[in-house]
């Protein structure tokens, strides 16, 4: 009893949707960075995996980097990281571009930076280290940082559960359409569905809504409209913006 009582348990570091990233400086193996400072004016895809050389992490590398243009496109930069030195990174990536194929992926080389945090400091200020799932491993933490620095979706996964990119990719152009518009989005959205405005403020604008041609009122709290699919994609997407530019 008196042994546990001296024991000192290691408060866990939980960043919260709202807060600002926490900041840290890295080596990587695109070179050093400073983190969330360096990725100011972009959304930014902060993730962690538990181990370099694993299958399942293999997996979603090779995942993640075949889709980068594609975030890239929607202004979002990806940065991965694990408890793992920068060598073992290095050694790791190169064995995934010459060796390994899976679902048709084949000479895949990542491009984007891994951080190496030996030290496990990034991933404690991340939450990323969870004790009861593994005490020396990074569990699959994702967050969504947007260009302010603002952590806007956090998801985490447990060693044994690769990630679902394309809903990473859903999630990244939804929190920009939301913005974008001043809309939420319901269950299952990706553009071109109907979105929801939300609840009204008052009993004037609950009744003005229900008699709104333009909105689709399941009830005075729950209405929806529709949003162009070309429009979400003009506003979020880059090169859809730059050729806008061009014709215009």
């Amino acid at each position: 009893m008196e042994q546990e009582q001296n024991q000192v348990q290691e408060q866990i570091s939980m960043p919260r949707i709202g807060d600002a990233a926490p900041q840290f400086k890295a080596v990587t193996t695109q070179g050093d960075i400073n983190f969330p400072s360096d990725y100011k004016g972009n959304w930014v895809i902060l993730f962690s995996h538990p181990a370099d050389f694993t299958p399942v992490c293999t997996s979603e590398f090779m995942t993640f980097a075949t889709m980068e243009d594609k975030f890239e496109e929607a202004n979002c930069k990806l940065v991965g990281l694990s408890i793992d030195g920068l060598y073992s990174h290095i050694a790791w990536l190169r064995t995934i571009k010459e060796k390994i194929e899976y679902k048709g992926m084949k000479n895949v080389e990542v491009n984007f930076p891994l951080i190496e945090d030996i030290t496990m400091d990034v991933a404690k200020k991340y939450g990323m280290i969870q004790p009861n799932e593994d005490s020396t491993k990074a569990v699959r933490a994702v967050f969504f940082i947007d260009p302010k620095g603002i952590i806007r979706t956090i998801i985490y996964y447990p060693l044994s559960l690769g990630r679902n990119f394309d809903e990473l990719y859903r999630v990244i152009i939804a929190l920009q359409a939301a913005d974008e518009f001043g809309v939420a989005t319901p269950a299952d959205w990706y553009p071109g569905d109907d979105v929801i405005i939300g609840p009204a403020g008052s009993c004037g604008t609950a009744k003005d809504r229900m008699e709104d041609s333009d909105l689709d009122c399941k009830d005075w709290f729950f209405c929806t409209k529709k949003l162009d699919k070309d429009m979400v994609l003009d506003r979020v997407l880059k090169n859809r913006k730059q050729h806008e530019t061009l014709t215009t």
